[in-house]
This record gives C-alpha cells, structure tokens and sequence, in this order.
C-alpha cells in the first residue's frame, strides 16, 4: 500500500509538471461500464453535498477476479495538489481493498461486476468540500483508472440562466451562460481573486469553461452576463439507441447477430449539421443500464457487441472521428475511433457495451488537435442542455478552495 501511494504521488507530480493539472486516468479495453454518481443524481459526474454518499461501480471483462484497491487525493479548484494531508480530509483509511464483487450469471460474456460506497467501514467519510479524485489500482500497484469528483457546502445561492448568445456572429450556434452568485453567510474578500468559477455542459469536464471573473460586484452578490467569456457551442441533441433485449432489434438498432455475443449493428448515421434543427429528447449524453427479464441487472445484464458507422466525406490528413458519450467518459480513445472502410464508403468502430439505453454523438478531432464536436452534428441554439455552476472561494491566508455552492440550469429555459 505504501509503494501504491507512492506510484500515485511520482504520478501525480509529472502529470502536474506536464499538463498543469492532473488529468483522469481512461481504463483499459477489459475495464466497462463505470457508473459513479451520489445517491441522488442520475449522472456520471458526482457533485454531492458533503456528507451525502458516493457510489462507484465498474465491470472487469477479463475473468480474472482480481482484486482492486482504491486511493482518494483532494485537490485545489485548478487541479492542483491540494496541501492538506490525508487526516484533514478523510476520517478513516482509503487504500483499501474493493471488497463487494460479484460474477456474471447466465451471460454470454462473462465479467466481475465490482461495486464501491463511500463511507463505508474502511474509509468512515470525506471532510472537506473542494476537488477530489478517486484512482483505482491492481494488485500489481497498477493504477487502472481515475476518476473526478467534487464535494460541496451550500454556502452561497448561485442562480442561472441560460440565454442565446449576444455575440450576433453566433447567435444561432452558441448559448450563453448568466450567473449571480448571492451570499449572506459571510462577506466575501477581494472576490475577484477568491471567488473561482466552473462552468460545465452535460457534465462534460473535458469542455468546462473555468477562471471567469465577476463581471460586476454589487455588496455580496456577484454578477456575469458575458458576450462570449461563458458560451458554449450549442451542439445538437444525442443519437441514442437502446438493447435491453439481445435477442430482438431495438431502439437505434438495425440488426443483430449472434457470434460468441450478440453483435447489434446500429443504423448508420449521417451528418447533420447542415440540416435544419429537430427536437429529439435525450439524456444529455448519459447512460441508463436496464434489461429485460432481469431481476439484477449488474450482473445478469450482458453485453453485446456495439457497430457504429457514419457516412461523412474522406478526412484530411491528421483529423480523426471518435464516437463518445458518457458511457466512456467523453474519452478519445483507439477504442471509439472510427475508421474508413473503403468498400462501405463509412467510417465504423465496435466495442462492447453492457444492455442499456445510451446516448451519444460522432466528433472531429482536428489536425492540431482541438476538438469539434459540431463539425457532424452541428450547432443550434435550440438545442436542450444542462449546465451545472460551481463556486469555489479561497479566503486570504486559507490552505484549499472550498467549494461553496452549485447552481443548475436547462437551455429548455433558453431566452433572448
């Protein structure tokens, strides 16, 4: 456990040294289906308030049953390593062996099913609000993967709205977010350098806007109506499809096939980015897990073989297509890549995904490396998402950011 930790601190120090901030771990091929969220939320990003639960599942493909340990770090608002030490942030012990596993029953493809709630006997609760990550590790002192997470106080009131965007150039592509932040607990100091912002869309952290200053100060009560500092690109409502039942086509699927598991092959999409806006419900990325005749899904649920294909024009050189959601955590990855097959005249990927309902979108990757996920779904200003706010506040002479409130709003609301 202590070269564990060790690992983890080498780890943490170059990643920091190179990106500035620590970056989530993807997991391997074998490693699926990872669910963590707090005992009230649907979603895969769990910002909870401080003392609720948090739960982390996950799915091992290979068959071993091997054992996982898991280690808990908090960190500043820029993800940074936070100076606390362990004992100011955590009663209990972490390190600890993942001890509630079971084996797949009556599926074709056989998995452990690996399933973790904090607190729990080991690590007895968190203490502070603030950043944290939880990294999972092998008996080989491996790390397996890492995931983000954030705790919170309701301190502050934070109100948002949702707007189309004042920059005219883009009124119809981008949506705009307007924020006021309200305290009457404690008089905020030199707020614009305390007070730090994070601003996500469909809990997405790889697009978050961070940093943005108030715009105007007002006693307690802090203001940002932007024209451009906190827009998003609206994007375009997810693709979704669903396999509940391996045996019959569903939802978004075209047909199945039985191999040595159940190939679905999806409808094959295309771009619509130059076609005009359709409302079409989804979840915002998000995944639910469900089968039918199944009385527990986490471990009798099976996983099928998932076909994806995108009719779009021959890629320059240096652009890559990916196809993403929440079921990988936004990731791009070789796995979800979708390459060119010649005789189709498509791009396609396949991998594995446990029987679920599941959205998800195609994006390009450009050629110096940015990311641009409307380039094939396009961008309307119609389009219904979630945003989520969260304040952070380091007074003067305080050792972390606390993280002081958390606001929700829906472009369903959207307004001029």
């Amino acid at each position: 456990m202590a070269l564990r930790f060790a690992i983890f601190s080498i780890c943490l120090f170059f990643t920091t040294m190179i990106y500035g901030q620590v970056q989530e771990t993807n997991p391997p091929t074998y490693i699926k289906t990872i669910t963590f969220k707090g005992s009230q939320q649907e979603s895969q990003l769990p910002i909870i308030r401080l003392g609720e639960p948090l739960y982390l599942e996950f799915d091992a493909l290979n068959g071993n049953e091997e054992d996982y340990y898991y280690v808990i770090e908090h960190f500043n608002y820029d993800w940074s390593p936070s100076p606390l030490v362990k004992s100011e942030y955590l009663r209990g012990f972490d390190n600890q062996r993942i001890l509630n596993y079971q084996n797949s029953f009556n599926t074709y493809q056989i998995y452990s099913h690996y399933s973790l709630k904090i607190p729990n006997q080991q690590t007895k609760g968190l203490l502070k609000t603030g950043n944290y990550i939880i990294s999972i590790w092998n008996d080989e002192d491996e790390m397996i993967f890492s995931r983000k997470f954030m705790i919170y106080e309701d301190a502050v009131t934070v109100g948002v709205n949702i707007k189309r965007s004042r920059d005219v150039k883009f009124i119809d592509e981008k949506q705009s977010v307007d924020i006021v932040i309200s305290n009457n607990s404690f008089n905020f100091n030199n707020p614009m350098e305390t007070v730090k912002t994070l601003i996500i869309q469909n809990n997405n952290l790889n697009t978050a806007i961070s940093d943005v200053k108030p715009q105007y100060i007002l006693g307690n009560e802090l203001t940002y109506k932007y024209v451009s500092e906190t827009s998003f690109w609206s994007g375009n409502e997810y693709l979704y499809f669903e396999n509940k039942d391996v045996r019959a086509a569903n939802v978004g699927v075209q047909f199945i096939d039985l191999q040595e598991i159940y190939h679905n092959y999806l409808f094959t999409n295309g771009i619509r980015a130059n076609r005009p806006y359709t409302y079409n419900p989804d979840i915002n990325g998000n995944f639910v897990i469900t089968a039918v005749d199944r009385d527990n899904v986490s471990i009798e649920a099976d996983y099928t073989m998932n076909h994806f294909k995108l009719q779009y024009p021959i890629l320059d050189a240096g652009q890559r297509l990916y196809v993403y959601g929440n079921f990988n955590n936004y990731a791009l990855e070789p796995e979800n890549e979708l390459r060119y097959n010649e005789e189709l005249d498509v791009y396609e990927c396949a991998f594995r995904m446990k029987q679920g309902f599941y959205n998800y979108k195609y994006v390009l990757v450009e050629k110096n490396g940015t990311l641009n996920e409307g380039a094939v779904s396009g961008n309307f200003w119609q389009t219904e998402n979630n945003y989520k706010v969260l304040v952070y506040y380091k007074d003067l002479g305080a050792r972390y950011d606390r993280l002081i409130g958390v606001g929700e709003g829906s472009s369903v609301d959207i307004s001029n």
